[in-house]
């Protein structure tokens, strides 16, 4: 399966947070979280991760400047991250994508776009998708 891919979930709600782990844990991804900006800033510096999925809200540090600082260390700079967001206005997609994010999943998420934007960002190397 694709237990060598890593993906970090970095969601301040905790519902959204399990919801999302357990849909990319069935995909038979390595999943790890974290609640806020600061945790995941921490993680990227401990760990590497093929992909990370970042809440624009959060409490501390807002999902695009977490997204800036991430990018900014060497190893993660080609490392897609994709907003998970609330945000529906019109412009905001657009906007998102052009404040360093590389693509945006919106909430409350549908699963099957979900595990297709999921897969065409890391590959389903052994991954079987029922449609």
């Amino acid at each position: 399966m694709n237990e060598m891919t890593k993906i970090l979930v970095v969601e301040d709600d905790p519902l959204s947070m399990e919801l999302t782990q357990e849909m990319l844990n069935s995909m038979g991804f390595t999943v790890h979280g974290a609640m806020d900006g600061k945790e995941a800033i921490k993680k990227v510096e401990k760990e590497y991760y093929d992909l990370i999925l970042m809440d624009i809200g959060l409490p501390d540090v807002n999902g695009i400047e977490v997204t800036k600082i991430i990018k900014s260390i060497p190893r993660y700079k080609n490392v897609p991250v994709i907003a998970l967001t609330v945000y529906a206005m019109k412009g905001e997609k657009e906007k998102i994508l052009k404040s360093g994010l590389d693509d945006h999943i919106s909430k409350p998420i549908n699963v099957f776009d979900f595990k297709k934007k999921i897969i065409s960002w890391v590959g389903a190397s052994g991954l079987e998708e029922k449609s």
